[in-house]
């Protein structure tokens, strides 16, 4: 496809959209929403169709459920895009205003980015939830989904455009970025896209490890880098042993293949007996759907190992961990385990191989919980809740771009307000500088 031509439709429909009103972007909004209904069946048997594919080229069932559509979930969707419609259009906003001494008024106001493109793995939801954040923000959006969803993502475009035409939207404003040809796995658009100096604005990376590092070490292009999360709990020496349980298996098995899925969970030495054989035969109730003996298997240092071997037997899905497993982002039926001796430990460990995603302490201690608030550096740090509540939806925003684990420009769930810049408004009265 000709991107250049793409990317100059898109400029256009951005520049008409930062003149849209909120009422007019929030009914396209809707009008998006219903035609997502309408179309029904067509979005599920297109997904349904990657799906088969999918698995008959082996992707591993964690990311299979990432890739898969149902019924409530796209009526969850189409639901956001209600959600979002409902919330304060951020253009034109003004978040400070002041006058200094030779009676200048200045006024800081929130306005678009303008073309933003969002380049991202498997999972289709992410294709109405960028769609939906940018138009609300007046942004123009350039669309690269992965190989394994582009029947699902054709779909969805179809709709958003039919929704957007019906209702008097800027049905250019949206884009697909698609292979030249059929099984063409060169990346050449994702290569076009990352140099496009002066036709996109900003890129935004949504996806594995390997697709975050691929579009930061090479884009000469503004990047704001969201994604990858090796996710840790730490269950300290006043942690309930219920709820750390409960935590844990929420966390990893709720949806592993999520960038807020647990990766590592760790335990004080004083409650590693008696947390870690609760874990393990909770998530034991997995085996059938992870097709692994014992359900989800167990990378344990060796004082886990000792903790979770009964009579000296280890159990088929517990297994010595290696280097390489601390610090790794599994999504999969996959989870390190550790025994430390104390908060300090944890925190050092956490911070030395997270990726400032999402972290959670278990604990009854206050001064402990507010201790890990306060050191660990991760985008949300948590206490006493599964880290599975990092989400634009679960946190009030509607929808999400992605969750930034940077510290420049945003951080965590990217809602409708992290796709804006400032302008700075100077009114005077024929003042000169001296």
């Amino acid at each position: 496809m000709n991107l250049d031509a793409v990317c100059e439709e898109l400029k256009g429909a951005a520049a008409g959209l930062a003149l849209r009103t909120a009422e007019e972007k929030n009914r396209a909004l809707l009008g998006v929403a219903s035609a997502l209904r309408d179309a029904r069946a067509e979005i599920l048997a297109a997904n349904a169709r990657d799906v088969a594919r999918a698995r008959a080229g082996g992707m591993k069932e964690s990311l299979v459920a990432r890739l898969a559509l149902s019924d409530a979930g796209l009526e969850e969707i189409a639901d956001s895009l209600r959600v979002l419609a409902e919330q304060t259009d951020p253009i034109g906003q003004v978040t400070e205003g002041w006058k200094v001494p030779n009676g200048l008024e200045i006024r800081q106001v929130r306005v678009p980015l303008g073309v933003v493109a969002v380049i991202y793995e498997s999972r289709p939801n992410v294709t109405v939830d960028v769609f939906a954040l940018a138009y609300k923000s007046s942004n123009a959006v350039l669309l690269r989904g992965s190989s394994s969803a582009l029947e699902s993502n054709r779909a969805l475009l179809s709709a958003i455009k039919a929704g957007l035409a019906a209702s008097g939207g800027e049905t250019g404003a949206v884009a697909l970025s698609e292979p030249a040809t059929e099984g063409d796995n060169t990346h050449a658009d994702v290569d076009w896209i990352l140099n496009a100096v002066g036709k996109i604005d900003v890129v935004l990376p949504r996806g594995g490890a390997a697709l975050i590092r691929r579009v930061v070490e090479n884009a000469r292009i503004p990047v704001i880098e969201t994604g990858a999360g090796t996710c840790h709990e730490y269950a300290d020496e006043t942690a309930d042993a219920e709820m750390a349980v409960r935590i844990a298996v929420n966390a990893k098995i709720q949806k592993p293949g999520a960038c807020n899925a647990l990766e590592c969970l760790l335990v004080h030495s004083s409650r590693a007996a008696e947390i870690l054989p609760r874990v393990r035969d909770s998530l034991a109730e997995y085996e059938a759907k992870t097709g692994r003996a014992g359900g989800v298997e167990l990378r344990c240092d060796e004082r886990a190992l000792a903790a979770l071997s009964a009579n000296g037997t280890v159990p088929a899905n517990v297994v010595p961990a290696t280097e390489a497993d601390w610090g790794m982002e599994f999504l999969d039926y996959i989870l390190a385990v550790r025994v430390v001796d104390s908060l300090e430990e944890a925190i050092g460990y956490i911070n030395a191989h997270n990726t400032k995603h999402s972290e959670v302490i278990v604990t009854e201690n206050r001064a402990h919980a507010r201790e890990f608030q306060r050191r660990v550096d991760a985008a949300c740090v948590y206490v006493n809740a599964s880290i599975r509540f990092t989400d634009g939806g679960q946190f009030g925003m509607g929808a999400e771009v992605g969750i930034s684990t940077q510290k420049l420009h945003a951080r965590g769930p990217m809602g409708v307000a992290a796709l804006t810049t400032i302008k700075y408004l100077v009114e005077g009265e024929g003042q000169v500088r001296p």
